[in-house]
């Protein structure tokens, strides 16, 4: 329990953290005045002011927030110096300041995802060479090891591990399977029978695909690939799910906290791996164009740039309003979900 509380508090700490400093950075670089810096929420805690800005933190470590000029979030008689105020700025140095924040999750997990590739490694699905054997399985049994490259099952070429997998489970349904392997420049050749695994339902020979490391260069490059590729998989996600065709699978604090710990207890590279996939989510979720949400004052913003209008600032309130007291509503449902799955 405790780790799991630890790792939840550092895992929203780094994505908050990423989060308003996005925000924070294109303000100022936009010339907006930053009233406001706050890790978490609640009564402040502790706090100092440096080059006008407050830094503040606070009793409820979940969630913060940065407090521009101009949105109408000033205190004690806080002063908008002529401007410097977020409503003063052209759409486009507003619209960059509101999508800061989920570029900077995005960014942070491309960064995440290379150390991983390049520190770890990733599995190498590209080729059929065996990493593991997983032991008392079919493959322990016949004698296959790790750095053994298999070559075809049965007589049917593969030249991939995705090939390899199918292949082998389709094969596997009549009997014992042939499997040529090349093991130090040598090609060998055994007879192996399958069973059906009844806890990953499936046929399964018990072996991992190798790990593949990157140079630090192509570490970068490859993290952008995987970056968008996960991306893609949560835009469609979404769309499935809001257009009736799919399901997702929400989880709130309580769920994210069981999983941080998880990870934690399974060590540092499977903690940096959910640490990138809870930025990248939160990154994207957070452009969703729902009220409250960035994406939902991207979307009135683009509006206004589109019909040359602005929304009356009473009625962007009462959305922004509506909105997040849905997501209170829907945070509440999320989390008692949570705790009847855990308990």
């Amino acid at each position: 329990m405790g780790t799991s509380v630890l790792a939840f508090i550092l895992v929203i700490a780094i994505c908050v953290l990423s989060h308003e400093a996005g925000h924070f950075l294109i303000a100022r670089g936009c010339g907006v005045k930053v009233h406001e810096f706050s890790f978490g929420m609640g009564p402040s805690i502790a706090s100092f002011r440096r080059r006008g800005t407050l830094w503040s933190l606070r009793a409820v470590p979940v969630g913060g927030f940065v407090r521009l000029a101009g949105m109408g979030e000033e205190q004690n008689n806080e002063e908008v110096p002529p401007g410097e105020s977020f409503q003063e700025k052209s759409s486009w140095k507003r619209l960059a300041i509101l999508a800061g924040g989920s570029a900077s999750n995005i960014l942070l997990a491309v960064l995440i995802t290379a150390i991983l590739l390049w520190g770890h490694g990733v599995l190498d699905l590209s080729s059929t060479r065996i990493g593991e054997i997983m032991e008392g399985y079919p493959a322990d049994k016949a004698g296959l090891i790790a750095g053994d490259r298999v070559v075809s099952v049965s007589g049917k070429e593969v030249s991939d591990w995705t090939g390899l997998s199918s292949t082998i489970r389709d094969r596997s349904v009549d009997g014992p399977v042939s499997i040529f392997f090349e093991r130090a420049g040598e090609m060998q050749e055994i007879i192996v029978d399958i069973p059906f695994d009844p806890v990953h339902k499936a046929h399964l020979l018990g072996i991992r695909p190798s790990i593949k490391k990157y140079p630090l260069g192509r570490a970068f490059t490859g993290s952008i690939g995987y970056i968008w590729s996960f991306s893609l998989d949560i835009v469609r996600g979404i769309l499935q799910w809001a257009t009736g065709r799919g399901q997702v699978d929400v989880t709130g604090p309580v769920g994210i906290a069981s999983m941080a710990g998880q990870a934690a207890r399974e060590g540092i590279w499977t903690f940096l791996a959910f640490l990138s996939m809870i930025n990248l989510h939160l990154g994207i979720l957070n452009l969703l164009p729902f009220p409250a949400l960035d994406g939902g004052r991207i979307l009135i913003i683009g509006g206004e740039i589109v019909s040359g209008r602005k929304l009356p600032e009473k009625w962007e309130n009462i959305l922004h309003l509506a909105g997040f007291a849905l997501l209170i509503l829907l945070l509440l449902f999320v989390t008692w979900k949570d705790l009847v799955r855990l308990f």
